[in-house]
């Protein structure tokens, strides 16, 4: 199988880190990119949907280093319920989706994600292709944005605890800056797929010693059994920063207009300010939910907190 191919999954490779609702069908799909990398994806809707009608879809993107099996088949198996199509998917590089070095990325190749995947939706019969939106967890939140800001095809985009993961990347500046950029220009001769971990290849039962707050919560989830997976041990290789540090891409958000954005935070959430940035520079019509409870990554899994209602009000007007 080349290379650019997706693995193709079966039953013995399934780990999921939630129950498969019992009114959801669940099917792997596989489609590719523009850039010819094929895509590894899940693609959830009721059992009961009537496939002689169209119905709205919606796509829905892991955060940064995250898998299909973990946030985004959380949302998918609960907004299928609800009546959506949606599709989970693995980004290109990581997880069972194809593409080499593994775990490369770059802005661009992170919102080609989304517009891959609508390609996909609308190819099918039961799929609208005019009501198809995108919701984006943590940084493909960032990334949801920057491919509607391209794709007029997005109707409707929606964040969860959104990162803007460029954006937090060229923060550094002067001789900060360029000394990151020397060594990672350097490590292009000498590894271009060198990668640091970031979770154990096993889920563990205690935090590692020195873990600042941010790290701690992040590692709650990625680290313990809660949302531990064999897929999402690192975030990108080392010299996939460069393009981070390089590209912004939010830049033209308030270009998504007449098209309606949700951004969805909580008073916990360590990421509450992206959302608060992102929102004063979009322009309307906008929407800025910011929930009582809940920390970042309880938005990734907790049913309890993550506002599905408020998902499908958004998607159900706005589709």
């Amino acid at each position: 199988m080349a290379k650019e191919n997706a693995v193709r999954v079966t039953p013995n490779d399934e780990y999921y880190i939630f129950e498969l609702d019992d009114s959801v069908t669940r099917e792997h799909v596989y489609y590719k990119t523009r850039y010819n990398i094929e895509i590894a994806a899940d693609l959830y809707y009721s059992r009961t949907l009537d496939k002689a009608s169209q119905h709205p879809a919606l796509v829905v993107g892991p955060p940064f280093g995250g898998v299909k099996e973990q946030g985004p088949g959380v949302y998918a198996n609960q907004l299928a319920q609800r009546g959506f199509v949606v599709i989970a998917f693995d980004p290109a590089y990581h997880g069972y989706s194809g593409g080499t070095p593994r775990d490369s990325g770059s802005p661009d190749t992170y919102v080609e994600d989304f517009s891959a995947a609508v390609d996909f939706l609308g190819t099918l019969s039961y799929v609208d292709r005019h009501r198809i939106g995108a919701l984006g967890i943590c940084a493909s939140g960032g990334f949801a944005l920057a491919a509607a800001a391209q794709d007029m095809r997005i109707k409707a985009v929606a964040t969860s605890v959104m990162y803007d993961i460029p954006h937090l990347a060229n923060l550094a500046t002067g001789k900060d800056r360029a000394a990151q950029l020397a060594a990672l220009s350097e490590q292009r001769w000498s590894d271009i797929s060198a990668k640091q971990a970031n979770y154990p290849s096993q889920p563990v039962t205690e935090f590692p010693e020195g873990l600042d707050p941010v790290s701690r919560e992040f590692f709650s989830f990625y680290g313990f059994k809660r949302g531990w997976h064999p897929h999402a041990l690192y975030n990108v290789t080392n010299v996939s920063n460069l393009s981070f540090m390089n590209f912004e891409a939010t830049a033209r958000i308030n270009e998504i207009s007449p098209r309606p954005v949700m951004l969805v935070t909580s008073e916990e959430a360590h990421s509450k300010a992206f959302s608060e940035e992102t929102y004063a520079k979009l322009a309307e019509p906008k929407e800025l939910v910011v929930e009582p409870h809940g920390q970042h990554v309880d938005f990734y899994d907790d049913v309890s907190v993550i506002p599905f209602d408020k998902f499908e009000k958004f998607f159900n007007t706005n589709l």
